[in-house]
């Protein structure tokens, strides 16, 4: 499969969105990185596995110099996947699946991780019950015909992990801002249901 075979298929499994920009960017690095990956005969549900369990082992490592690096390969597993399941035309809805499934209890360990680093759980909670809730739409969306809501927020994944990173640096250099990096997750997170919700609505009542 050439690159451009590979971009099409990615746009048609993600809506035919267009690939631009960072998208296209990282999807160019992705198809690099997983041609070795291929021929080591690793599968894209390794990779999805190899992801949990860096996000599972970040937990109790959280304030140690490996926290990072562990963040870092969890969201590398997670990212590489599809890309493999792609480029080696194993898509399933079994991976699809195991896939959702991981990025969520992947997201309930980095919520453990900022409990380590002695954020207010109830905190934590908001944040997390706001994003699942997100999710939860997105999913249901899906089950109702649709493939795609079509709405991108303040707060996806990404940068759910990159205010993790954040945190995780400042608490390594002693910066005592964890806990506002907190309070800004969770507020965004807020502001992101708000949004996905209001779009998911006006969707749904145009059908």
């Amino acid at each position: 499969m050439d690159r451009d075979s590979f971009f099409a298929q990615w746009s048609a499994l993600h809506g035919n969105v267009e690939i631009s920009g960072v998208v296209k960017g990282w999807l160019t690095i992705s198809f690099q990185v997983i041609k070795p990956l291929r021929k080591a005969r690793i599968t894209p549900n390794h990779l999805t596995l190899s992801g949990l369990i860096c996000a599972v082992v970040l937990w109790p490592l959280a304030k140690s110099y490996w926290a990072i690096p562990l963040l870092a390969l969890s969201l590398l597993g997670d990212g590489l996947d599809g890309s493999l399941a792609i480029i080696t035309e194993s898509t399933s809805r079994w991976g699809a699946m195991l896939d959702s499934l991981v990025d969520r209890l992947s997201e309930g360990f980095w919520v453990l991780a900022f409990y380590q680093l002695g954020v207010d759980f109830r905190l934590l909670f908001l944040a997390w019950g706001a994003a699942l809730t997100q999710e939860y739409i997105r999913a249901r969306a899906g089950g109702l015909g649709f493939k795609e809501i079509g709405v991108v927020t303040i707060c996806e994944r990404p940068v759910r992990a990159s205010l993790l990173c954040i945190a995780l640096v400042a608490y390594i250099i002693k910066l005592h801002i964890v806990g506002d990096i907190a309070l800004a997750w969770a507020i965004m997170q807020v502001i992101s249901l708000a949004h996905l919700s209001l779009s998911a609505f006006r969707r749904l009542q145009l059908h």
